[in-house]
């Protein structure tokens, strides 16, 4: 099994990589997480499997579908403000791939999405593990797993810090 790290200076859009290979894989995640706004959601469907499934399974949120998936991800990007990403590490093979990010966020009321499962803070901080599945080129899946350290904990009072004590394990074996 072929396995891919993303480098991030992955293809651009309108030259994706063949259609089953761990660069094509990193590449539908990249552009996912670039589309992952509310001013591309119709750019963001485009990556997505008619059957699209989009779940967080430790809070029990579940949508199929493109409609019902974009429809969170609106729902999602009105309850955030100052939302930022940063990469950890990406890496895939024909199928899955994997993303480990940090997010930091300020959530807004009213808060309608479910992903929220904890009251408004000041600031929302987490550690976000989406796994992606990959059928005919799209994403079929995507699981995302997210946890909060302790200090960054949403019912936290102090101000996130950056996450740098939380290095993934691949900066353990670079």
């Amino acid at each position: 099994m072929q396995t891919q790290t993303a480098t991030y200076d992955i293809a651009q859009w309108d030259s994706p990589p063949p259609v089953g290979t761990p660069e094509h894989a990193l590449w539908l995640v990249q552009w996912h997480f670039a589309y992952e706004t509310p001013d591309q959601l119709g750019k963001l469907e485009q990556l997505y499997h008619d059957d699209i499934v989009w779940e967080v399974p430790t809070r029990r949120v579940i949508y199929r579908g493109k409609k019902d998936v974009l429809d969170n991800y609106a729902r999602i990007f009105e309850s955030l403000d100052d939302a930022k990403i940063k990469p950890l590490e990406r890496y895939a093979t024909q199928n899955p791939a994997f993303d480990d990010s940090e997010l930091t966020s300020k959530l807004v009321p009213p808060t309608a999405s479910p992903i929220h499962p904890l009251p408004l803070s000041p600031r929302l901080a987490m550690r976000t593990l989406p796994n992606f599945h990959l059928t005919a080129g799209l994403i079929l899946c995507a699981t995302r797993h997210s946890t909060w350290p302790p200090a960054l904990h949403p019912l936290s009072d102090r101000h996130p810090q950056p996450l740098a004590h939380t290095a993934s394990c691949a900066s353990q074996h670079t």
